[in-house]
């Protein structure tokens, strides 16, 4: 068995009973090999001892009789602190006292899973933490911010604390959210122009095109009646070719963002977009975010941080309201694409929703439905609305971040959208 990637941590793929609901205890990779077969006996069998203790937490029916020492005991008593059973003391003493309200504790326990484990580790460590001993109101605290690891769904817990935390806290919180969504442009920026600016120009078909403009596909198809068999090839009538790139605009896009609280991630990556987009002139982008309230942050896409902070994650949500708002604002059909990044649970009117769906489709527009914009895959959803969607040629399904430039060339294309095979 050897090592995994990572600095030190626990065996991986393998769970013991105290941790069966603990996939990160699970998970992790430890440090070293076992020795190989021939090797001392007595050796093998104490690190065997050693990585079941790890995986086990060191209750009394953990049955290893191993102890640790040095940096597994430290690495040991991290995952502790969080994941430690506490419905029953071990041998003479509580395993965990775990992480309580302290914030120099936390701040200590931080400091330590940076030292012992990976950054993948590490993000999905803080989030259990939060999510487990209910550690939101520390991230209140500026010496806490500074001493997480951002990441996107650090940022969606900060904005969901956005109202609640003090003047003290924001410009450090805003420097957090600065540094992901920095991160975010970095990897995301380049390609979405470069695959957008290619489909913007494919887009515009020319009839008197010059050689290298020809599309010779499109050319073809719209010639074959013109197959000589004889010469075994096509003299065509009609070229078709790629317009030329202009300063006019093009496309108008309309992205429709769902702010309730489980879309936070989305609301994230859909800010970076808006962004990236804003900054193309062959593009108008308009960002719009709602929940029962509708708020058009169109005006603030040249820092998309301010976009963040100007979002309210959290509340009830009403798809019919958003939608009828982004209606209104549609003055070249035929030339815009909506993408509506939503749950679809509807608190709303869910026949009027539907409805300006249909009619939007009707006019002419391109209408994309996008139930989670980010990582981790598709969320809990309504079924029947994205049934319902499906049916009026608009399915939904889930995008991660690096698939979303190649739905909106499909979508300004008005080709078939990659949907992924698992939606």
């Amino acid at each position: 068995m050897t090592s995994g990637a990572g600095d030190t941590g626990l065996p991986a793929g393998t769970a013991g009973p105290a941790d069966a609901a603990d996939p990160v205890k699970g998970s992790l990779p430890v440090k070293g090999t076992l020795p190989a077969e021939g090797a001392d006996p007595e050796a093998a069998a104490h690190e065997r001892a050693r990585r079941w203790r790890l995986v086990l937490g060191g209750d009394a029916a953990d049955g290893t009789g191993h102890a640790l020492a040095g940096r597994d005991a430290a690495m040991d008593g991290a995952l502790a602190a969080l994941y430690g059973r506490r419905d029953k003391p071990a041998a003479g003493k509580e395993r965990a006292a775990g992480l309580g309200a302290s914030a120099p504790a936390v701040a200590r326990w931080l400091g330590d899973i940076r030292r012992y484990f990976p950054s993948s580790v590490v993000q999905v460590m803080q989030r259990d933490a939060i999510d487990r001993l209910g550690l939101s109101t520390l991230l209140l605290e500026p010496e806490m911010l500074e001493a997480v690891q951002a990441d996107v769904h650090l940022v969606g817990t900060l904005l969901s604390l956005n109202k609640a935390m003090p003047e003290t806290t924001r410009e450090t919180a805003r420097a957090v959210v600065r540094k992901v969504v920095e991160d975010l442009e970095k990897r995301l920026a380049t390609r979405t122009r470069a695959t957008l600016t290619g489909a913007l120009d494919r887009s515009a078909r020319i009839r008197r095109p010059r050689h290298h403009d020809i599309d010779w596909n499109r050319t073809i198809a719209a010639n074959l009646r013109h197959y000589l068999p004889e010469r075994r090839t096509v003299v065509p009538e009609r070229l078709i070719g790629y317009g030329r790139a202009s300063r006019s605009v093009k496309k108008d896009i309309v992205l429709c963002v769902d702010q309730s609280g489980s879309m936070a991630a989305s609301v994230v990556h859909a800010s970076v977009f808006g962004a990236v987009l804003a900054s193309m002139r062959s593009i108008s982008t308009r960002l719009v975010v709602f929940d029962t309230a509708v708020v058009d942050l169109t005006d603030r896409l040249d820092d998309p941080v301010d976009v963040l902070f100007g979002t309210r994650l959290g509340g009830g949500t009403d798809i019919n309201r958003a939608l009828a708002y982004c209606q209104s604002r549609i003055t070249r059909p035929t030339e815009t694409v909506v993408v509506l990044i939503s749950d679809l649970y509807e608190g709303g009117i869910r026949d009027e929703m539907l409805k300006r769906v249909a009619a939007m489709k009707a006019s002419g527009v391109e209408f994309v439905a996008l139930l989670a914009l980010s990582d981790e895959g598709a969320p809990a959803y309504d079924r029947d609305h994205a049934a319902a969607l499906a049916a009026l040629g608009a399915p939904a399904f889930a995008c991660t971040p690096d698939l979303f430039p190649e739905v909106m060339a499909a979508a300004i294309e008005k080709r078939p959208l990659p949907i992924p095979d698992r939606a």
